[in-house]
């Protein structure tokens, strides 16, 4: 028998595509976009439109396993015959004595330290609302586990985005179709935001102006109207001095700043530090063009900014995006449909995460809320004397071996021989190689999950196509057995995954009014009511107005306007307007005085997602760049580098071999190098060797562009 089953893509990305798999006799044949989903219409990214390679890959992990010999990389001996990775060091166990270990090992180490001294390590190899953040929370607070600050990626600029206009809001991707002038900034929209493309396009073809702002040149940036190459680091003082001549000249929205803005005078005032011949100095964009920008985006009208996580992973990054998310409310774009910002719509959903999660059992355990540890700092963590030491690591929809910055003193406290480590994964990673115990994890074909997005205002249901490969379990089936092995007999352990739909659906958010499990499995996707602002929408509803969040303030601010002066930060000890500081770790800051004059951009492949699908062969040869390093000519030439030459990169933290690719995709003064998994490098690194642990002013999120190297010929 063939059926369809519709699903949602959970990885990391903000479309979150409206999927359709066939399943023949148990077995899926095929994947392919839904194209009754308004946003994804139809069409998928490359690299899951490759899925089926990931889910029927010889290398998926299929059974328990124990490690019976040293930690650390070794090659990989082919496929034991039976759907196990046959790997040195490695034995196939049952679950049960998995999951008898683990909680044999966790009671002993909760007597011995306390059970802070066990740290949970996940972040967004799901974004599902049941197998991102549901029963793995629930048995982490009964244990007393210490909690982990998830914060690698967004929360800079979330927080910069929040301290302005007070929620993740914004405006919807079909309404760009109706954009004038639209502005990518740090955004790779062509790269990892696909779905957005087509509407950029459509108001392309109506005449509408794309502008890219990127240190890198992207593959949106060769697509753009007008690329301006920006100093990584330096985008809050370009939208100062955007802010400067928009004010300067008259060119903003009078009504609707004083209207629905407070802190006007206070902005007004700094903006005059920051002329464009000043900002020229730092940015490296001219003078007369950040003047042009400036012009245009407040004149062609309406105009809106695609910003990404870009700007905001240098030291300064929570600045930047507030700077950033001033600029739609100083010339009052927000009225306009087509106008306004997007970063992360992820603030409408308002999924009862209280209820999924329970914080609440944390005091049954410990009697006071679990210390927290900082997952960007996992190798002074791992590596610290401090009381409780970590004992115990648990890691889930992560690969930090890979994706967490300093690599090398993550891979030094992972070597630990009296640090127990347990991993559910899909694939034998570089977190793999230290691990004591490995559980095969399930792809989203199989498990039902809640899906909700960041790029769009849909949620949706993921129904479970196909029966668990193997012995593999879903998060919540991993987590709810160990609960059992630990004896806690509290009944939210025994919860279904339909009850936790609906108690995800239970939620005082108004926006969720009328959405519950039967309508979306009846539907597959349902958008969300956006309020008075748009279309009080049900599902007998044929019209959908445009939703224009603050077309008439109501921001979601302590003082309900946008705040171009903050209390909140004041409180923080932080600038309560908005300001440049250049990065310590930069050209501008300390980093030529270093001897480290090359700023480094840790980027991130097209075609993976941080590094899910690195190791699937046919996305992998969609990405020829990995072990490049990206050079200008002056940099190289000055270094005697050619193109193909193999060079070393170094600095105080390490240093890795990579091969020149001297080829003008970056300013001088700046390499680029790729993110990928460091059992594919000859040295057994990656490019978070050269990574540091800093935080950032906002969020204490990860630095990874603000980073100083220097290059030279490898001599062996």
């Amino acid at each position: 028998m063939k059926r369809v089953v519709h699903a949602a893509c959970p990885h990391d990305c903000p479309d979150a595509c409206g999927v359709l798999i066939t399943i023949e006799e148990g077995r899926a044949t095929r994947i392919q976009g839904d194209r009754e989903h308004p946003v994804t219409r139809g069409f998928l990214c490359a690299k899951v439109a490759k899925y089926l390679d990931r889910v029927y890959s010889p290398g998926r992990v299929l059974y328990p396993m124990r490690r019976v010999g040293p930690k650390g990389p070794v090659a990989a001996a082919g496929n034991a015959g039976d759907g196990t990775p046959a790997t040195p060091g490695f034995e196939r166990i049952s679950w049960d004595d998995a999951l008898d270990e683990i909680g044999r090992r966790f009671r002993r180490i909760a007597d011995d330290y306390g059970p802070e001294a066990i740290l949970p390590y996940s972040y967004g190899g799901t974004l599902g609302a049941l197998n991102g953040a549901s029963m793995d929370r629930r048995f982490f607070h009964r244990l007393g586990a210490s909690q982990l600050e998830r914060s690698i990626c967004s929360t800079a600029g979330e927080e910069g985005l929040k301290s302005v206009v007070g929620i993740k809001l914004g405006t919807e991707p079909e309404q760009f179709a109706q954009s004038r002038y639209i502005i990518a900034w740090g955004a790779n929209i062509h790269g990892n935001n696909v779905h957005l493309w087509p509407f950029i396009e459509e108001a392309r073809r109506k005449g509408a102006k794309l502008v890219v702002i990127d240190p890198y040149r992207t593959r949106t940036a060769k697509c753009s109207d007008w690329y301006l190459p920006i100093n990584p680091g330096t985008d809050a003082a370009l939208a100062l001095g955007m802010m400067h001549v928009i004010i300067n000249e008259n060119l903003f929205d009078a009504d609707y700043v004083s209207r629905y803005t407070v802190g006007f005078k206070e902005l007004k005032e700094r903006a005059q530090q920051y002329s464009p011949e000043k900002v020229a100095q730092w940015t490296g964009i001219s003078a007369d063009d950040i003047r042009k920008l400036a012009r245009e985006y407040a004149t062609q009208r309406p105009s809106v900014i695609r910003v990404n996580y870009g700007i905001q992973r240098s030291e300064g990054g929570g600045m930047a995006m507030r700077a950033v998310t001033m600029l739609p409310c100083l010339i009052g774009s927000w009225k306009e449909v087509g106008g306004g910002l997007q970063m992360s719509l992820s603030g409408s959903f308002g999924l009862n995460k209280a209820s999924l999660e329970m914080p609440e059992l944390m005091h049954k355990a410990l009697g006071r809320p679990a210390r927290t540890v900082n997952m960007v700092q996992l190798g002074s963590a791992l590596n610290a004397l401090t009381a409780p030491p970590v004992q115990a690591l648990f890691v889930y929809n992560s690969n930090p071996a890979a994706v967490c910055p300093n690599h090398n003193e993550v891979v030094r406290g992972l070597m630990r021989p009296d640090l127990f480590t347990v991993v559910h994964e899909q694939f034998l990673t570089d977190t793999t190689d230290y691990a004591d115990i490995v559980l095969p994890a399930t792809t989203f074909f199989e498990h039902k999950d809640l899906q909700a997005a960041y790029g769009h205002y849909y949620l949706q249901m993921s129904n479970q196509a196909m029966e668990p490969l193997g012995e593999c379990r879903s998060n919540v089936d991993l987590f709810r057995a160990l609960a059992g092995r630990m004896g806690f007999e509290e009944d939210c352990f025994r919860e279904t995954v339909d009850s936790m739909i609906d108690r995800a659906l239970e939620s005082p958010n108004p926006r969720l009014l009328g959405i519950n499990r039967e309508r979306l499995e009846r539907e597959h996707r349902v958008r969300l009511n956006l309020g008075a602002d748009s279309s009080e929408q049900d599902e007998n509803s044929a019209a959908i107005a445009p939703f224009l969040p603050f077309a008439q303030g109501n921001f979601s601010t302590a003082s309900g306007k946008a705040e171009f002066y903050s209390e909140a930060l004041q409180r923080q000890g932080l600038d309560p307007v908005v300001g440049f500081t250049p990065p310590d770790e930069s050209r501008n800051g300390s980093g030529s005085k270093t001897g480290f004059p090359l700023e480094l951009l840790a980027r991130k492949p097209d075609n993976h997602l941080n590094t899910s699908f690195a190791n699937v062969p046919s996305v992998r040869k969609m990405e020829p760049s990995i072990g490049d390093l990206e050079m200008h000519p002056t940099d190289a030439k000055a270094r005697g580098v050619r193109d193909g030459d193999r060079v070393r990169a170094f600095n105080s933290r390490g240093e890795i071999v990579l091969q020149a690719r001297v080829d003008g995709a970056v300013s001088p003064g700046v390499v680029a190098a790729w993110l990928d998994w460091a059992r594919f490098s000859p040295g057994g690194g990656n490019i978070n060797v050269l990574t540091s642990e800093k935080l950032t002013d906002m969020g204490n999120a990860a630095t990874f562009f603000s980073v100083c190297v220097e290059v030279e010929l490898f001599r062996a």
